[in-house]
């Protein structure tokens, strides 16, 4: 089973472009974005299952540069809004 989740990202101060223009190389990676507050990227990741996921974060995301700490949540149920439903006719 598929498992969605946000990988919030505190990174050396100037890199943030860096560092997302890394993740987004990563196939897992949904899409990155540079965020204001406690941490600097957010990153929404998909991956076959809660291994994958371990792997990814432990393997992959801790090793590029600039990254400082990392803070994986798991998603368990997404709601989407009004402009991003299916269309019904």
């Amino acid at each position: 089973m598929a498992v969605l989740a946000y990988i919030l990202f505190k990174v050396n101060s100037g890199t943030e472009r860096d560092v997302c223009q890394k993740l987004v190389d990563f196939d897992e990676i949904i899409q990155a974005d540079i965020i204001f507050g406690e941490y600097d990227v957010l990153a929404k990741i998909q991956t076959q299952d809660l291994g994958e996921l371990e792997s990814f974060v432990s393997e992959k995301v801790r090793n590029v540069p600039d990254v400082l700490v990392t803070s994986t949540m798991i998603i368990s149920r997404e709601y989407k809004g009004k402009n991003n439903r299916p269309k019904t006719k």
